[in-house]
């Protein structure tokens, strides 16, 4: 069986909101991935994980059975980004013998989250 090895890393953003970004952020698991407001208000998120939000049960661990909440979170967080900023996370993985099985981007500008997906190696037709 493989081992997925994954890293996460991102730009950082200047939220408009600190103190309601902290609050959201508190709210949702990311696993191992460690984020951060800063004395700036700047948000940024990194780690040696995949980029996967979950819901936060009350006693503080994921709730995985409602499944994945990575598309919800990065929309509500949209809302904080300041105008014409944009926030780059970007994750990169791969297995024991290095091919890579994972890589996806998002960004998030105010109120709109892009994501490009390259997880799939598709042949080229003639």
């Amino acid at each position: 069986m493989a081992t997925l090895r994954a890293a996460t890393t991102s730009n950082g953003v200047t939220v408009t909101d600190a103190q309601a970004v902290r609050e959201l952020c508190e709210s949702y698991c990311f696993g191992t991935l460690d984020w951060e407001v800063d004395d700036n208000d700047r948000f940024s998120i990194w780690g040696y994980d995949a980029f996967e939000v979950y819901g936060r049960r009350e006693n503080g661990l994921p709730d995985y059975e409602a499944g994945q909440r990575t598309h919800e979170f990065l929309r509500a967080l949209a809302t904080y980004v300041e105008e014409g900023d944009e926030l780059d996370i970007q994750t990169a993985g791969f297995t024991k013998c290095r091919f890579p099985v994972l890589a996806f981007r998002y960004v998030i500008r105010r109120g709109d989250v892009l994501r490009a997906d390259l997880r799939t190696l598709e042949p080229i037709e003639d």
